[in-house]
């Protein structure tokens, strides 16, 4: 029998997970009837929150949606993890079962069960302080042949910001102050900066108009602008004078110097109008390829082979968290061509950001988020 689609959608795999979850842990928990019917409560609640976060958007009280938000992502992200913890602890007891004695395993399954939902605790509670305080990161780029008046030409870049439910204008006003105090020559936003229409989000994305740099402000789209509207969005942030590059580039004229800086739409762009697909080579059309370097913001590290081949120097992206929080962080790997922080690619160097923001879960659990500061460097 053909399982339906949308029954393996990510939002109902979730909605799974507090079924295990009771199972292995409740009764396990050592707390009489009483204890199992309001675990039971709360895993019932966990069930209907977690959807109805992900679909706010149909609430027509924003204030409403935002609050059922805050409280929906934090459980998905709190059962996310003991999931993973419960499945470590089933791990432990089947492999030390056989060792004890029925006393010693009655003890063991108690307090095994009492550790997982402590320790998941403190790293939900950890992991969300550190979401709201996003690090300052210094990163050198060595670049071969830097005319010596671009040594020292500085990038901030500020990716997956995820305004939205949980993100609000407070944070940006914080982002776009910490951001100026860097003082650098470019600002890049490198996508994802929204979940959400231009009329809910406009009053919370509006303090980007205050963003500065010497030779400007430069935004490339992500894959969440495109779910969000991508249009509308793209002629807001024109409004709020950032620079939209869709395929494009401009010249950089530095102390004497220059450089050539390029933008693409995002990886998946193709999907939602075939007009946009992202195109590196594209990008550089036009351009005089005598200057270096030739730096490319792209949202998705994906973006790398066709930039390679295009010839560009320096690629700079985010889009995948870094894995946003343990364990997640172990599995990205697998799905994405770089993760974190410098890499090499033949002739290029990809620096992917772990993101300023978060998405869904309030939740960086080892996984800081950055505000990036890339300085470039003779090689």
């Amino acid at each position: 029998m053909k399982v339906r689609r949308r029954f393996l959608h990510p939002v109902w795999l979730l909605v799974s997970l507090p079924g295990y979850i009771g199972w292995r842990l409740i009764p396990a928990l050592g707390f009489g009837p009483l204890g199992v019917f309001l675990g039971a409560l709360l895993l019932l609640a966990a069930c209907l929150i977690i959807p109805a976060s992900v679909n706010t958007r149909a609430f027509r009280n924003r204030h409403a949606a935002d609050r059922l938000a805050w409280v929906g992502f934090i459980t998905m992200g709190f059962f996310s993890t003991l999931f993973i913890i419960t499945v470590l602890r089933d791990v432990f007891l089947l492999a030390s079962g056989w060792t004890l004695s029925a006393a010693e395993w009655s003890v063991v399954t108690i307090l095994s069960a009492r550790c997982a939902v402590l320790i998941t605790l403190l790293a939900t509670v950890i992991g969300f302080f550190i979401a709201r305080r996003p690090r300052v990161v210094e990163v050198t780029i060595p670049v071969a042949n830097l005319a010596p008046a671009l040594v020292g030409f500085s990038i901030t870049q500020i990716s997956d910001l995820h305004v939205g439910p949980t993100i609000k204008r407070a944070f940006v006003e914080r982002i776009v102050a910490r951001a100026n105090a860097l003082k650098s020559d470019v600002i890049a936003v490198t996508g994802d900066l929204v979940d959400g229409s231009v009329g809910d989000l406009a009053a919370d994305t509006a303090p980007l108009q205050g963003l500065a740099a010497r030779h400007g402000v430069y935004f490339v789209t992500g894959n969440h602008e495109y779910y969000s509207g991508e249009p509308a969005w793209t002629t807001e942030l024109r409004r709020l004078g950032l620079i939209v590059l869709k395929n494009q580039h401009v010249i950089l004229k530095h102390d004497g110097a220059a450089l050539v800086l390029a933008g693409v739409d995002d990886f998946t762009a193709q999907h939602f109008d075939p007009a946009e697909r992202s195109d590196p080579a594209a990008a550089l059309r036009g351009a005089d390829l005598t200057l270096r370097p030739r730096i490319l913001l792209a949202h998705q590290p994906s973006t790398a082979p066709a930039a390679a081949a295009a010839g560009f120097d320096l690629q700079i992206s985010g889009h995948t968290h870094g894995g946003q929080f343990w364990p997640w962080n172990l599995a990205v790997p697998y799905f994405q061509l770089f993760v974190s922080g410098s890499n090499r690619l033949r002739d290029l160097t990809v620096y992917v950001s772990r993101g300023t923001g978060y998405w869904g879960p309030p939740n960086r659990f080892i996984v800081p988020g950055e505000i990036t500061r890339l300085r470039l460097v003779a090689a």
